[in-house]
């Protein structure tokens, strides 16, 4: 095998690597359990002494801690483009997981199969071991329609999960900051019209990882 075939069955073991690692983070909607959601959203520990990257610096913190603040209470619709890529660009990094909670045709209203996986959310998001964190929770559709319908459609259905979650389960508006990509953000970019693109993303915003011995 020459230099450059090495190299390039290297990548593609990277690549095959990371794919499998991102397939991880989509649950079906019925099959997902509280259990799976807190521990993806949980801050993952790393050995004690080194650097846990850029996020760890206060001052990147800080900013950070300051942007969430002019989102909270704000209404879904009235996020600006660049406001809704500077979530995604903060969550890119954070402890997420990606719910395929489906909704009635047409409609913001959550199906009844999808209910379990709505529930089993607001039981993790409940658990002490997450508390003081703020969650964003972005919804996505798939390519069928304008992008300016289905960018409606996936902030109403953000706001359907957040009420959801408030009512049911007393979690504080404060603490989730909703936000809708339309089609914009495709899971599977290839098949824009597969069911897996119609997602809602949770991520943990506040999470501090945390050192282990």
């Amino acid at each position: 095998m020459t230099r450059f075939d090495k190299f390039f069955a290297l990548k593609a073991i990277t690549l095959t690597a990371a794919l499998s690692m991102t397939a991880g983070l989509a649950l079906a909607g019925d099959n997902v359990s509280s259990d799976k959601i807190l521990d993806a959203l949980k801050p993952k520990p790393v050995t004690r002494g080194l650097s846990v990257g850029p996020q760890a610096d206060p001052a990147v913190q800080a900013k950070e801690s300051t942007f969430l603040n002019t989102v909270r209470n704000r209404s879904t619709r009235s996020l600006s483009t660049g406001e809704r890529e500077q979530i995604a660009e903060l969550a890119a990094t954070k402890p997420k997981i990606d719910l395929e909670i489906q909704f009635d045709y047409n409609s913001a209203d959550i199906a009844k199969t999808s209910v379990p996986s709505v529930q089993a959310l607001g039981k993790a998001l409940s658990d002490p071991s997450l508390k003081g964190s703020t969650f964003v929770v972005a919804g996505h559709t798939d390519a069928v329609g304008t992008e300016e319908y289905n960018q409606g459609l996936s902030e109403r259905r953000a706001d359907t999960i957040k009420k959801y979650l408030m009512q049911n389960y007393g979690l504080a508006g404060t603490d989730l900051v909703t936000v809708g990509y339309g089609k914009t953000k495709l899971k599977d970019t290839a098949n824009g019209a597969d069911p897996i693109n119609r997602r809602v993303q949770v991520v943990n915003m506040e999470a501090k990882t945390t050192a282990s011995k």
